[in-house]
């Protein structure tokens, strides 16, 4: 079972290192990229930006529909589908839209090109020639808000101006030169503040975490109910231990969690500037191994009780030493599982399989990885928080976007963003996308509460007298606060570690203070303990004896 536990400790490690590159998982799909906050407003270019469906009509009947974004200059477009006109869409001569129109329009809607002039000089000749409407199509991928200049004095814009990104144009002319006719609606519908969808991804965040402490626990206890097989043969695993698959624990040290963000961030560097296709697929393959042997090591955990003959007979496998029959029977639905959801991981039910990999992995991790006190634990989510603050925001100077969202969101990849990550798809929102969140969300954290329940287990405290269920309660207050801020910066990327390690970390150290109990979390990590195996004797007693 020695190289069993090496695979185990390395897939661990590597997941735990993969895991944190997403941890700024608060982020929407909306592709807007540019940050205006520095962008002035005045009378005339003040509107907030919002998301507008170009539904297209061709010859007369409904075609594709693209996602574009509202200027902050122009009336806004209408909120209903059935309120919103259906108008011809013509390309702009000249393209740019930059000088006067060759041709007089009758409330078309026009198509130019991004480039060689002001958003609000297109807008206003797109106007003079008598367009309902102007869409301007970007010259990148990604969607840009469009802003006034310090200088504009020429706002008395009355159409609205919508970009879309350099994809949709293509697609645009393509079906105008194809098509006799192509006709466009363009509406605004509101997203919803909040979605079920995030009530669901908070409740299998915290669930997730609550069984992983939980089994935890439940796997010491099972250690120490038979102290005498352990101590008949110490160099063998315990029977129950090689069941479930957890065949060694990884403890984090000082030297460690240190190393660990540094190594993160020279992973996301490499991930950031190899971003491509290929790149993803790479990522693919990795989160199915360990999806694989994270949902071997539960399913066997959970079938232990019926097949407990199985699951304690073993037998000799090349590379990996000896496994259960449980185990070998386990494993090729879990390799089946893997490879169906990695082909088919575009389709619209896929986010389910996705889930159940990532969390049987983010579970086995949490019984691999250990920190052995408070300490060690303060400060891997202290450096967490500080590596989710500078790759969020701080590296938007150096890299002149934000690295952690680029990543996250799988830019240039030609892909729908990275696996790492549960999702959900949003319920009751017309815009449609996922709710998400990084497994670096629940997994740091979650270190963190797995060592409150085996101290408040080691220990012998009540769930109201231990520290458990009070970081638990802080992790999920955190992680409510991170929707709440995510919302109310209208979507764009937040790190979620930024909220939830303060009420989490801070919780326990306050709780730990208030009952004497921070020395021994701080340092020891574990209260004294009577070992049943050693009693000690009293003179009386020796005296007798001899």
């Amino acid at each position: 079972m020695e190289s069993k536990g090496l695979m185990c400790w390395v897939i661990a490690m590597f997941a735990v290192m993969l895991v944190i590159l997403n941890s700024a998982a608060m982020v929407r799909a909306s592709d807007i990229v540019h940050d205006d906050e520095a962008a002035p407003k005045k009378p005339g270019c003040a509107n907030k930006f919002v998301l507008v469906k170009v539904q297209t009509w061709v010859d007369g009947v409904e075609d594709a529909q693209f996602v574009g974004v509202g200027a902050r200059f122009g009336p806004t477009v209408v909120s209903k589908q059935k309120t919103a006109n259906i108008s011809r869409l013509t390309l702009s001569d000249p393209r740019d839209s930059c000088v006067p129109l060759k041709k007089k329009l009758t409330g078309e809607v026009i198509m130019a090109d991004r480039g060689n002039c002001k958003f609000t000089k297109k807008t206003n000749v797109a106007q003079a020639a008598g367009a309902s409407a102007i869409l301007i199509i970007n010259n990148q991928r990604e969607l840009y808000k469009m802003v006034c200049d310090p200088d504009e004095t020429d706002l008395d814009i009355h159409i609205p101006a919508v970009m879309l990104p350099q994809e949709a144009g293509s697609s645009l002319e393509k079906l105008m030169r194809e098509r006799s006719s192509v006709s466009v609606q363009l509406f605004s519908p509101p997203r919803p503040a909040v979605d079920v969808a995030e009530v669901f991804l908070w409740l299998m965040a915290v669930g997730t975490i609550v069984c992983a402490s939980y089994w935890s626990v439940w796997s010491a206890s099972e250690d120490s109910i038979e102290p005498d097989k352990l101590l008949k043969d110490a160099s063998d695993e315990h029977p129950f231990t090689k069941a479930i698959g957890v065949s060694s624990v990884v403890e984090v040290n000082m030297l460690s969690a240190v190393l660990f963000v540094v190594i993160a961030s020279c992973f996301l560097v490499i991930f950031y500037k190899l971003m491509s296709y290929w790149f993803i697929e790479l990522l693919v393959i990795v989160f199915c191994i360990g999806g694989i042997e994270g949902l071997q090591t539960c399913l066997v955990a959970f079938l232990y009780r019926w097949f407990k003959k199985s699951a304690e007979s073993f037998t000799k496998v090349p590379l990996f030493g000896a496994v259960s029959y449980l185990t070998l029977a386990v494993f090729p639905f879990c390799v089946i599982f893997a490879v169906v959801w990695a082909m088919y991981r575009d389709a619209p039910y896929a986010w389910i399989g996705q889930d159940i990999l990532g969390i049987s992995l983010i579970v086995t991790v949490l019984q691999i990885v250990h920190v052995p006190n408070l300490k060690v634990g303060a400060v891997l989510l202290t450096l967490a928080v500080l590596y989710d603050i500078f790759w969020v925001f701080v590296s938007k100077k150096l890299f002149h976007e934000s690295v952690m969202i680029v990543v996250a969101r799988g830019d240039g990849s030609g892909e729908d963003g990275i696996p790492m990550l549960l999702k959900i798809p949003r319920m009751f929102d017309q815009w449609g996308g996922y709710s998400i969140i990084g497994f670096g969300d629940i997994l740091l954290p979650g270190l963190l509460i797995v060592f409150s329940l085996r101290y408040d287990w080691l220990a012998g405290k009540t769930l109201r007298s231990g520290y458990f269920l009070w970081a638990m309660c802080a992790y999920g207050f955190g992680l409510l606060i991170t929707y709440v801020a995510f919302n109310l910066m209208d979507g764009d990327g937040q790190p979620a570690l930024l909220y939830i390690v303060p009420f989490t970390l801070g919780t326990i150290m306050a709780l730990g203070r208030k009952r004497g109990d921070l020395n021994i979390l701080w340092a020891r990590g574990e209260p004294s303990r009577f070992c049943p195996h050693f009693r000690l004797q009293s003179n009386d007693q020796i005296d007798q004896e001899n």
